[in-house]
């Protein structure tokens, strides 16, 4: 009988105009687990340029990605996020495997096509905090926390979240003393400057011009996420 460990498979889906360090920063963790499997999901082959340009390429389509994943991955977007919502081959794809998945994942308001896919009703979860309060139109639980466990689900905050979110879910598949191995390798040890990552700790000039910036994104979540949440109750 063969006794090599199966490999984790771990598919993360990336698309068009989606935020690169959704994605990069967990990659970067999942590249560097043992006995680890990683697959860039598209609906094909073709190279998936960000929002800033930066070009990732697929590994696996939708038909070609394994159905029973360790982990689902979604990472998110500003504008390009909404549209997904209705997609019916993405949302589907979510759903399908993230339904079979030992765990089901997300970045930013990657949350938000979880919702879309019916996998995070009674569920807490976070997002971006500019448009975390929409996953309740998907029947979960908004949560201001950087990262959010809850059963086998497991949600990111926004953008830089991402370095978080890997190394916890590093932890819980291969154990602590390896995540913090990992975490010195890369040397994660987050300064930032100024002390307007969140709004809870924005002063009000920063915050009203964040929010006016982000005024318009705002309105097309909230316009497509109850959308998205009235199909589901369908």
């Amino acid at each position: 009988m063969d006794s090599t460990p199966r490999s984790l498979e771990i598919g993360m889906l990336v698309h068009p105009g989606m935020t690169a360090l959704d994605a990069v920063a967990p990659q970067l963790v999942f590249a560097n687990m043992l006995n680890t499997r990683v697959h860039l999901v598209w609906k094909t082959l073709e190279p998936v340029v960000t929002d800033t340009g930066l070009a990732l390429l697929p590994t696996a389509t939708f038909e070609t990605c394994p159905y029973a994943l360790d982990v689902l991955f979604v990472g998110g977007a500003k504008a390009a996020t909404w549209p997904l919502l209705a997609d019916v081959e993405t949302v589907e794809f979510v759903r399908s495997r993230g339904s079979a998945a030992r765990w089901v994942t997300s970045v930013c308001t990657g949350s938000l096509l979880l919702g879309a896919a019916g996998l995070l009703q009674g569920y807490r979860a976070t997002s971006h905090w500019a448009v975390r309060d929409c996953l309740g139109d998907f029947g979960a639980t908004p949560v201001d926390a950087r990262v959010v466990i809850d059963g086998n689900r497991m949600t990111g905050g926004g953008v830089t979240a991402g370095m978080d979110f890997g190394l916890q879910l590093a932890a819980l598949l291969h154990g602590e003393p390896f995540a913090k191995v990992l975490q010195l390798l890369v040397e994660y040890h987050p300064e930032p400057p100024f002390e307007t990552g969140l709004p809870s700790s924005s002063d009000r000039a920063t915050l009203e011009l964040a929010t006016s910036i982000y005024g318009d994104e705002i309105a097309a979540a909230k316009k497509a996420t109850k959308a998205a949440g009235g199909r589901l109750m369908e």
